[in-house]
């Protein structure tokens, strides 16, 4: 069974990029080396991995990725933390207008 990825990575200004692979590892080297031309990361290296997730099926992946895009940086946060409270009272605060 194939394995497709969430991730988030921190920019060098701070700011974040949440995308979706099948393959983290080539991903994030792809990103911090540059090889994307035209992708949000490309002038705003070097970066961090901050967050990964596993899912199985790759439309869930693809609507969690779009989901985490609409997200507050807060709200990222405490993903990235793990801060699942924090995540809760948020959500109730600010609800995502994405799908998921």
């Amino acid at each position: 069974m194939k394995s497709y990825y969430i991730y988030i990575l921190q920019c060098s200004d701070g700011s974040y990029y949440t995308g979706v692979t099948n393959n983290v590892e080539r991903r994030f080297y792809e990103h911090q080396e540059g090889l994307i031309d035209g992708c949000y990361t490309h002038n705003k290296r070097p970066l961090k991995l901050m967050y990964v997730k596993e899912f199985s099926d790759v439309r869930e992946a693809i609507a969690r990725e779009k989901q985490v895009k609409g997200w507050s940086r807060k709200k990222k946060e405490a993903l990235i933390r793990g801060d699942f409270e924090k995540l809760i009272e948020l959500a109730k605060k600010h609800p995502s207008t994405g799908s998921g």
